[in-house]
């Protein structure tokens, strides 16, 4: 049995006040409130020192899920791990770090070539790394906010095209963070970070390689 005309229209209009009603829902959804963004820019000291005449790309470092996010990451005790409210890095953790090692040799002056290793090119060498730590925490119970930021990196360099591991070492900083707002923090996790990075490619540098075929 058909519908009449107006229950016909009747029908249309409910059917698009849905589908409306689901719009906005899913616009509400796909567009949170943004967090503020926050990057880093840490001052990494490098040692003088001959040059290395071996080329060098650096891959995006592994990390645990929880990591491996832009979310900015918080540990109240040595077993859990939470983020900070409404904050989160520019980019996922391990891209900023590969990012900021490869500035760091290029800062150096004291290495060929050197980059990131989805440029597609062949090196003599990989700098393959893993993030295992990269989070504020707290060391005192009862503290109104976090006490420090750590960060550890384990390395290796890995010949090409054998691919064997000729060296591998962790860099590891904890930073006390000096402050009671949040811009304290960042500034931990750029001292950190510049600690770890600037050892990480000391060490990288003082390797006593040759390019591969030679």
């Amino acid at each position: 049995m058909g519908m009449g005309k107006g229950a016909s229209r009747s029908a249309l209009c409910a059917v698009a006040g849905a589908v409306l009603l689901l719009g906005l829902a899913a616009c509400s959804a796909l567009n949170p409130t943004a967090p503020q963004l926050y990057t880093l820019t840490p001052r990494a000291s490098v040692g003088p020192g001959p040059k290395a005449d071996w080329q060098l790309l650096v891959e995006t470092p592994a990390a645990a899920a929880g990591i491996d996010t832009p979310r900015i990451a918080l540990a109240r005790t040595p077993t859990s791990l939470d983020y900070f409210a409404d904050v989160s890095w520019a980019d996922r953790a391990p891209n900023m770090v590969q990012g900021l090692v490869v500035q760091t040799f290029e800062d150096s002056g004291r290495i060929v070539s050197v980059g990131r290793d989805t440029v597609g090119l062949r090196s003599d060498y990989v700098l393959k790394s893993e993030l295992r730590d990269f989070q504020a925490e707290y060391t005192t119970a009862g503290a109104a906010m976090p006490d420090r930021v750590h960060v550890r990196l384990s390395a290796k360099l890995v010949a090409m095209p054998r691919r064997t591991i000729e060296a591998g070492e962790t860099f590891e900083a904890s930073v006390p963070v000096r402050g009671r707002s949040f811009t304290d923090i960042v500034a931990a996790f750029d001292e950190a970070l510049g600690r770890v990075t600037g050892e990480l490619v000391t060490w990288s540098l003082s390797q006593r390689f040759r390019p591969a075929g030679s």
